[in-house]
């Protein structure tokens, strides 16, 4: 199924499920959606959305951005700014207070997914519906060059080297591609990277490797030399076909934090794949994961429309403190270079910003929120 296909309605999200455990999602003779609340005993047309107790911390901004669903985000240091990518084919801008820097870039490359940001924070570099890359002048907010080509089905996912001097891609198509910024040329042969789509990839912080997961239910790491070479691979989800939607390595590259449909995170060892342990509190597909700048905290966005806390100093496998509640499933998140602030944005079309700081204060949290990630 395309990016198209899974973003064009905004009334449901893309495994047809909903956020309230009471409700049933049908579609009637006429192809409208309707919903049925069990509890309530009531039919609407409208979506329901989750109840949000009145403890719950309240974003610092919740910024109205896009008119389909929220792919992915990315944050800028220097200026603390956002960027988002939607299902609406384009890419915006936005300041911390929730207003628009410049105009929506866009492109004819149908529904942007994934985007990346080029580590001296000049370009945004995206991938669409149409099977293209695109390289973007943040400051102009306008392509730079031609779109690459290469793939021949939609760009599930994105990422770009430690060093700035490469990026990979991964797609429906089945392979990962490496570029070379500077030329929009491909590195070396495509990687056949399994059966099924690519749906992430990721380097690591030293940028020697990257890890892929496909929807063939596997994981696996390659080397960044000349024609990639399969260092690893993982079985996960305990040998079931689960697709892993969301990856993350620790600052040492030694290990790979798995978020997938299974509703589980996991982590593993980087060199040889074991397991390392499970952790369960989600109710919905763990779709973005990432880490505190110490390395203590995991922070996790689902399907469930909950982003939640793991403080990997304890021995428990359950989530920490009060969750961060959308009002639909969340897609995308991402922390501030500097680990003040979280982003986080999905089906809902919003972007919610977060204080780290606050959040990680009310779920009885202690961690260093000011050490450099480099």
């Amino acid at each position: 199924m395309s990016l198209e296909a899974v973003y064009s309605q905004p009334s449901i999200d893309s495994l047809g499920q909903i956020p309230v455990p009471e409700c049933e999602w049908h579609i009637s003779p006429l192809g409208r959606s309707y919903f049925v609340n069990h509890n309530t005993r009531t039919t609407s047309w409208t979506k329901p959305t989750p109840e949000h107790p009145p403890e719950s911390l309240r974003p610092e901004c919740i910024i109205k951005a896009h008119s389909n669903v929220i792919w992915s985000l990315a944050y800028l240091g220097t200026s603390r700014s956002v960027v988002s990518a939607s299902g609406d084919g384009s890419i915006r801008h936005w300041r911390r207070d929730g207003t628009a820097i410049g105009q929506p870039w866009r492109s004819d490359g149908g529904a942007v997914g994934p985007i990346a940001v080029s580590p001296d924070e000049t370009m945004v570099v995206s991938g669409s519906s149409d099977g293209k890359i695109r390289l973007w002048d943040i400051k102009k907010g306008r392509i730079i060059g031609d779109p690459w080509e290469g793939h021949n089905d939609d760009v599930r996912c994105i990422d770009w080297s430690p060093n700035g001097k490469e990026i990979a891609s991964g797609s429906d198509d089945g392979t990962i591609r490496r570029w070379d910024p500077s030329t929009g040329c491909q590195i070396g042969r495509p990687v056949e990277a399994g059966q099924g789509w690519v749906y992430f990839v990721k380097y690591s912080p030293q940028g020697d490797k990257f890890a892929s997961s496909a929807t063939d239910g596997m994981i696996r790491v390659w080397s960044t030399g000349g024609n990639s070479k399969l260092l690893v691979e993982i079985t996960a989800n305990d040998g079931r076909q689960v697709w892993v939607e969301s990856l993350c390595w620790t600052k040492d590259g030694t290990s790979i934090f798995s978020g997938s449909r299974d509703h589980t995170i996991r982590k593993w060892r980087s060199i040889d794949g074991e397991e390392l342990f499970v952790l369960r509190g989600h109710t919905g597909t763990v779709r973005s994961l990432c880490l505190s700048l110490d390395g203590c905290i995991l922070i996790s966005a689902s399907h469930d429309c909950s982003v939640r806390f793991w403080d990997l100093n304890t021995s428990t496998s359950k989530p920490v403190g009060e969750p961060l509640l959308h009002d639909d499933g969340v897609r995308a998140l991402v922390m501030s270079p500097d680990g003040q602030y979280l982003a986080s944005g999905g089906i809902d079309k919003r972007i919610y910003l977060w204080n780290l700081e606050a959040a990680l204060k009310q779920s009885g949290i202690q961690v260093c929120l000011h050490i450099p990630y480099c």
